[in-house]
């Protein structure tokens, strides 16, 4: 039987974090491997391949930025 989650501490720097961009980049994550899903079944796995992995690091590095944005918004609440 899993165990239920009772509460979960966000940090403060990520409480204000901008959910609904976060989805939207999700979902742009989630057609690209549909775009690489239907590429491979093409033939052509070595442009899906090399889609995902720019399509990864795209998406690391504006998930990265929401996350810094939201310390940043943090930062400015506590007066530092």
């Amino acid at each position: 039987m899993p165990n239920k989650v009772r509460s979960v501490r966000v940090p403060s720097e990520i409480e204000s974090i901008d959910l609904t961009s976060l989805v939207k980049e999700c979902a742009r994550h989630l057609r690209d491997l549909e775009s690489a899903s239907l590429l491979t079944t093409q033939g052509n796995s070595e442009a899906a391949e090399a889609l995902l992995r720019a399509r990864q690091a795209d998406l690391g590095r504006r998930v990265g930025r929401l996350v810094w944005e939201a310390g940043k918004r943090a930062q400015g609440r506590q007066g530092g």
